[in-house]
């Protein structure tokens, strides 16, 4: 299908005001447009309930397409039991709603990788500097699997996702060591080495002091075929964009902007709205 537009929207973190009123700055029409998420649907905004229920309608009419974020997989982790809700997100509600159960089966099967079109590549936080486009698709289809396996499988694999501590990435890696790393990779990655040693602790701006021998994964000068569209990396306040990446996390949530980048002229929209929420 040809669209009229595509745009590559960043982290939604559940404020549905701000998404609303971005929808009617790009006069976005469902029939002729196609909307990316760069994940991070949920979690510290006035209204997650209704932001994944908007998406996911999306999603099913072919007007949308999501990639998962590391606060879609605490939520699902927190629908299986295998966490808790952090004491900032306001996610209680989908719990509380008759549509729960469909809604976090329909996350669940969303992919952690997306290409929305021929020149670009969709994921949440980035794609470290030691693989390529095509090995981190094949990693990507690796944890897909087990997030969109049985309740059964998905029960094993949701408790051991989480730790304090980065796994090195080597040639033998496997199991669940595997599948955590891949989804640290996809879904937390800012700081890492040139290896894919990976770094949790900072978060701030570019100009801010890093861990010696750390630097942020787009700076590692490694080719790239495709321009790698991501999040999660709030205080960027999406101002990277270089030729093998571009960051749209605009810190929406933290009462900055949300915004859409226009694929094809790499135009970049914000809401007007912000996020009014005490986080």
């Amino acid at each position: 299908m040809s669209f009229r537009h595509q745009y590559v929207i960043g982290d939604l973190q559940g404020c549905h005001a701000a998404y609303l009123q971005l929808l009617k700055t790009l006069d976005f029409d469902p029939a002729q447009d196609k909307l990316w998420f760069a994940g991070d649907l949920v979690a510290r905004g006035e209204d997650s309930l209704n932001t994944l229920r908007d998406v996911k309608a999306l999603c099913e009419q072919g007007a949308a397409a999501t990639v998962l974020g590391n606060h879609d997989l605490n939520l699902i982790a927190v629908w299986r039991g295998a966490a808790k809700i952090k004491r900032k997100d306001k996610t209680a509600p989908i719990f509380a709603a008759d549509d729960c159960d469909e809604l976090l089966e329909w996350l669940r099967r969303q992919p952690i990788l997306a290409y929305p079109d021929d020149h670009t590549v969709l994921v949440h936080a980035g794609i470290p500097p030691h693989w390529t486009i095509d090995a981190a698709e094949r990693h990507a289809q690796e944890l897909e699997s087990q997030l969109q396996g049985s309740l059964k499988q998905l029960d094993r694999l949701l408790p051991n996702l989480y730790s304090k501590e980065a796994d090195e990435w080597h040639a033998s890696i496997n199991g669940f060591t595997k599948m955590r790393a891949i989804a640290n990779y996809f879904t937390r990655m800012r700081l890492c080495k040139q290896d894919g040693s990976l770094e949790f602790s900072f978060s701030g701006e570019l100009d801010e002091p890093m861990p010696d021998g750390f630097f942020p994964w787009f700076e590692w000068p490694v080719p790239r075929a495709r321009k790698i569209l991501f999040g999660h990396w709030a205080a960027l306040k999406a101002e990277v964009d270089l030729p093998i990446a571009r960051a749209l996390d605009g810190g929406c949530v933290w009462g900055n902007h949300l915004l859409a980048y226009r694929l094809g002229d790499g135009q970049v929209i914000t809401s007007s709205a912000h996020c009014h929420v005490d986080i």
